[in-house]
């Protein structure tokens, strides 16, 4: 009912995703990956959106960002049109079930802490999908983010950091690290429970 009134699934499928996710820019090809929609279609409503000042973009090192324009006079209600309906699978931005995540990250060894935020957990302004917070071996790092990428087909924006690190980074209130725990976020490990201090 929701593509007839927009006149568009590819339009859609665009609005849940800018409005689910309001300070987060995304370059063409990444857009394609999250809506599964052929590229030509998706330009062509990145255009009218543009057009109509839904979105903005802007240019960074040769890539053409696009995001939300949240000063749009319309914005507000788009809003609560598209963050009060389920989003379509391919672009759902609710976070994935605890339990699998606790599944995934007993794979990883040397794990203090994992946090969800991004494109995981609806109306995350941070540009990390997943922080994670202690010393894991780099070779059992990269498999666990290639089958979380060849399982959600799309590419996923992570950070690591040392357990010290992280902690002197929390205690200053750094702005990487205050970006996601100050922002919405989901924490699917703490061991130390240091993030609940």
């Amino acid at each position: 009912m929701i593509d007839t009134l927009f006149g568009s699934k590819t339009r859609v499928k665009l609005l849940y995703l800018f409005l689910n996710n309001p300070g987060r820019a995304f370059y063409v090809r990444e857009i394609t990956r999250r809506v599964d929609e052929q590229i030509n279609s998706v330009r062509r409503e990145l255009a009218n959106m543009l057009n109509v000042g839904v979105i903005k973009s802007d240019s960074v090192d040769n890539k053409l960002y696009y995001e939300v324009d949240t000063s749009y006079m319309h914005y507000e209600p788009l809003h609560k049109i598209f963050s009060d309906t389920s989003a379509p699978s391919e672009i759902s931005s609710e976070v994935a079930s605890t339990t699998d995540w606790s599944k995934r990250v007993k794979q990883l060894s040397g794990v203090k802490a994992l946090v969800l935020s991004g494109s995981y957990v609806t109306g995350a302004r941070s540009k990390v999908d997943i922080l994670i917070v202690g010393n894991v071996p780099k070779a059992k790092l990269k498999k666990f983010v290639k089958d979380l990428e060849e399982d959600e087909h799309r590419t996923i924006s992570y950070a690591t950091l040392k357990y010290d690190d992280f902690y002197y980074r929390l205690s200053l209130k750094d702005r990487f690290v205050s970006e996601i725990i100050d922002g919405k976020h989901v924490v699917v490990t703490d061991i130390n429970g240091i993030l609940s201090k």
